[in-house]
């Protein structure tokens, strides 16, 4: 295995640092309305998203009101893959994109005619921050015989210099064609992903350091005294975790992977190690099941994320009422970058579709050296 360290990052910087602090991020959460604030907020969502020709795109980590609003209203609440492909062949010229920073940058990539807005502009992600784009175009230049992979979770300057873009629904998919046709690939941001991947695969994988600040915390001892407690449980593990807790579990795959493993496996309890925002959507599709959140570090973890991400918690019903009435906090992409960082989400969403359709998708990958 190929590895490299070459930035590590720190998460609780002071402000002025190049990190956002997550203490920063957990002090921007919105306050929970009252339940008369609450459905006055939802009703004049809904009024706005009409008059403004708009609709929701929710991310399942994001509150539970803002996913049921989602698909309440015509929108859809999803992986950061299907978020990409809804907000693109939807008819509305304005998007509302409850999530980070990167899904609403992705949006206005595949959509540049579209206005994209966002509850809040300060919500990123680890891994976008964790993976500046200065550095990491001189990690690809010391690489060029590399095919560069990058996660959905970057910056579209990122993307721009990428090859292709993956999720975690795809990588798998998508990774093992490239080693069948001779690549050899520079993989970024999160390790623990693309480890999985290069286990999975095989794949010849030089990877950029970075992980995702909920996913890392995630602990593989706390998640066998768990396991005792519940012998019974399945245990529904994201890629993004450490090794260690994905070898203990029954299914691993994407936020929709784990919603169709809890609802297709044989087992009424559940262990879930990913956002525990993910827990509304596995609640609400199997009532008459059981879903314990895998345990952090908590307390003593230096990001103390406890399963759910400061940023997504930023986003609340308030702010989307305002942005929709104002036309504030517009998500802006470079015009010049647009093109080359469409590229490699184009090749995702036609390999991806190809798969769907039952077509030969590997047909969409050329040999190493090609064209």
């Amino acid at each position: 295995m190929n590895t490299t360290t070459l930035k590590e990052v720190e998460y609780e910087q002071p402000e002025g640092g190049a990190v956002c602090s997550t203490k920063y991020a957990w002090a921007r959460v919105p306050p929970e309305p009252a339940p008369d604030e609450r459905e006055r907020l939802k009703a004049r969502i809904r009024r706005l998203l009409k008059e403004k020709n708009a609709v929701m795109v929710s991310h399942y980590y994001v509150h539970p009101d803002l996913q049921d609003l989602a698909e309440e209203t015509g929108g859809i609440v999803s992986d950061s893959l299907e978020m990409a492909r809804f907000g693109r062949d939807h008819a509305a010229q304005t998007l509302v994109v409850s999530g980070v920073r990167f899904m609403g940058e992705t949006a206005k990539i595949l959509s540049p005619e579209k206005t994209v807005l966002m509850p809040d502009l300060d919500a990123t992600c680890s891994l976008d921050l964790g993976c500046p784009i200065d550095e990491f175009s001189a990690f690809c230049d010391q690489h060029p015989d590399r095919t560069v992979v990058v996660y959905a979770n970057t910056s579209a300057a990122v993307k721009a210099r990428s090859d292709w873009l993956v999720t975690s629904s795809c990588a798998l998919d998508i990774v093992r064609a490239l080693k069948d046709k001779g690549h050899k690939i520079l993989w970024a941001p999160d390790r623990h992903l693309g480890d999985y991947i290069r286990r999975e695969t095989g794949a010849d994988m030089l990877f950029w350091n970075g992980a995702c600040i909920v996913h890392d915390e995630f602990k593989a001892l706390e998640l066998e005294l768990l396991i005792k407690e519940h012998p019974q449980a399945k245990v529904l593990v994201h890629p993004e975790s450490p090794a260690e807790v994905i070898a203990l579990a029954d299914a691993v795959g994407s936020t929709s992977a784990i919603l169709k493993a809890a609802s297709e496996m044989d087992a009424t309890e559940f262990i879930v190690a990913t956002d525990k925002g993910m827990m509304h959507k596995l609640r609400q599709l199997n009532p008459g099941k059981q879903f314990y959140e895998a345990p952090t570090a908590g307390n003593s973890a230096t990001c103390k994320s406890c399963a759910h991400c400061p940023w997504m918690a930023m986003n609340g019903l308030a702010d989307v009422a305002r942005v929709l009435e104002t036309g504030a906090n517009a998500v802006h992409v470079d015009p010049a970058i647009i093109p080359r960082a469409r590229m490699p989400i184009d090749r995702m969403l036609a390999f991806t579709a190809a798969l769907k359709n039952g077509q030969p998708a590997g047909a969409l990958v050329p040999h190493f050296g090609a064209a």
